[in-house]
């Protein structure tokens, strides 16, 4: 009988694009996949590290299994991922049962690590990392209507609250050339939409042009990809994320802006709007400079919607300085919002030199106000777009059951409606909103 392997995911898009590349690699290597964990001769947890618990969620997980490899001796248990890269050996050294440990530039190693598990019987730890190391993995489950693609790795920015360059490496970014033909591939399998990932996106091949010596303030290699791209038949929209505001220079903007299938909503993390504190995470950007690049994307697309990421009770913030960041909400007014209270996360340098010294109920308290002051631009936003007509991606049912189907706007936007027989997955088709709700838009 084959081998079969089970992958659990925890964390960000990335970690769920790299458990799908994975998932096919191994298939070509002669695994089958299951869904069925109890029985799995292979387990393997892609993780997480930006958060504590997300860790501490891992080990739980990982030592439960503890019973079942006592009850199925033969049976490979894995952890890879930011995790994995993070910690190495230790893991190896607290989990007596876990069989081996890969890090994030080793995924096109596992299943000769898992070969040698399995064959001799060893445990083992890879976490070597460099340019040398990674390959990109470019293999997708067949027709899927939207697919991510990784085009970039790591991050050189080292904000001062996160671990993601101690996990994943410094930025190395894919050919231009090897994406196109990647999302080629998945255009003549029925993608319809493309999600670029990279944890600072529009640093896109910054690194390798400086390494050359031709980069210069007006260089945007992501914008170039763009282009590339909007030029590939069959797919309709792409999205990408995140950016990062010191690279949305004037071509950014140009191709974001005039680009027919790059969609109109984009997600920019500010943290902070006070200058102080962006200078303490170093941000390498002021809420001025932010909002200049928010306003210069609004003047060339009105319709463009923003959602973002902040960190509320950031080490020494005061009252003052949080009102900044509340007044940076008002002035963009965003769709959507991932706010976080401030915990120190350890081994990055904010854990080492900034007291984490703002009160939880502060910090919650600080939470609360953006939380509400979201919700009631997004139920203000909402309603204005009743009677108004969009275009709208076809997605499939709704949880709710087969009569109700959803679908997205361009600007990012869930609509919900009644499915009709000359409605498929896949069309783009237009809508008219006939109600609206802080969630979803309706329509016909």
């Amino acid at each position: 009988m084959p081998t079969t392997f089970y992958i659990k995911t925890y964390g960000c898009q990335m970690n769920e694009r790299d458990s799908e590349a994975l998932a096919c690699l191994l298939e070509m290597h002669g695994y089958v996949e299951t869904h069925e964990e109890s029985t799995a001769d292979v387990l393997i947890f892609n993780t997480c590290s930006v958060r504590d618990q997300a860790e501490r969620k891992v080990i739980g997980k990982v030592g439960i299994m503890k019973k079942l490899k006592r009850e199925r001796p033969a049976l490979v248990i894995g952890v890879i991922g930011c995790m994995a890269q993070r910690l190495g050996e230790e893991l190896l050294k607290e989990l007596p049962h876990l069989d081996f440990v890969a890090g994030t530039d080793q995924l096109q190693n596992i299943p000769a690590i898992l070969d040698e598990c399995i064959a001799k019987k060893t445990r083992k730890c890879a976490i070597e990392m460099g340019p040398g190391v990674f390959r990109e993995l470019d293999g997708h489950r067949p027709g899927r209507l939207i697919a991510e693609v990784s085009v970039m790795r790591g991050c050189d920015q080292f904000c001062t609250y996160c671990v993601v360059p101690y996990c994943r490496g410094r930025e190395k970014s894919r050919p231009i050339s090897a994406i196109v033909d990647e999302v080629k591939m998945l255009a003549d399998t029925g993608t319809k939409e493309i999600l670029l990932l990279g944890q600072n996106i529009t640093a896109y091949g910054v690194s390798e042009a400086r390494a050359q010596g031709i980069y210069t303030p007006e260089f945007s290699a992501f914008a170039d990809l763009l282009e590339a791209l909007q030029e590939v038949d069959g797919i309709e929209r792409i999205r990408f994320t995140s950016p990062h505001v010191r690279f949305m220079n004037a071509r950014f903007v140009e191709a974001v802006a005039s680009l027919p299938k790059v969609c109109k909503s984009f997600h920019v993390p500010v943290q902070s709007g006070s200058d102080r504190i962006l200078k303490l995470m170093h941000r390498n950007y002021t809420a001025a400079e932010y909002l200049d690049r928010i306003s210069a994307i609004k003047a060339k697309v009105p319709q463009a919607t923003f959602s973002t990421d902040i960190i509320v009770g950031f080490c020494s913030e005061t009252q003052e300085e949080f009102e900044m960041t509340h007044q940076v909400m008002r002035e963009v007014g965003y769709d959507m919002a991932y706010i976080f209270r401030y915990s120190q996360r350890e081994g990055t340098m904010a854990s080492k030199t900034l007291p984490d010294d703002i009160p939880e109920e502060v910090k919650h308290e600080r939470n609360q106000i953006l939380l509400a002051e979201l919700n009631s631009h997004v139920a203000a936003a909402n309603a204005a777009l009743v009677g108004a007509t969009m275009p709208v991606l076809v997605e499939g049912p709704s949880a709710r059951g087969p009569k109700r189907w959803y679908g997205r706007t361009d600007t990012n936007k869930m609509l919900l409606f009644d499915h009709t027989e000359d409605i498929h997955i896949g069309d783009i088709r237009n809508f008219t909103i006939t109600r609206a709700t802080e969630n979803a838009l309706y329509g016909k």
